[in-house]
């Protein structure tokens, strides 16, 4: 018995991405040298997060803030300018009233 469900793709999706992908299987993945830090930052009836995840080969600074209506990524070649960045808007938004409610690795669960 067969339904309308059982229909047969018209192409094979394993022969179709086998070439694409084989460059990735060269790919080294050194994630002993990845770093994560997420702050959670609280000021009136908000919440913010800043989180920062570096690398031998870069950074990434993101930030959601309740007042935009989407988060903001910032990419760094140099992982040590995006941890200078990531500091002082940490400190700038102490000053600007947020009180920092956690900083630490990424919260799980």
């Amino acid at each position: 018995m067969s339904s309308e469900f059982d229909q047969q793709p018209d192409w094979d999706i394993d022969e179709e991405f086998d070439e694409d992908l084989a460059d990735f299987d060269e790919f080294d993945d050194d994630l002993d040298d990845v770093k994560v830090r997420t702050a959670v930052l609280q000021k009136n009836n908000m919440v913010a997060l800043l989180c920062i995840k570096t690398a031998t080969e870069g950074a990434a600074i993101c930030r959601v803030d309740p007042r935009e209506d989407r988060p903001a990524v910032q990419i760094y070649d140099d992982a040590g300018a995006a941890v200078e960045w990531f500091t002082k808007s940490l400190r700038t938004s102490r000053k600007n009233g947020w009180n920092v409610i956690y900083d630490g690795l990424p919260l799980q669960g």
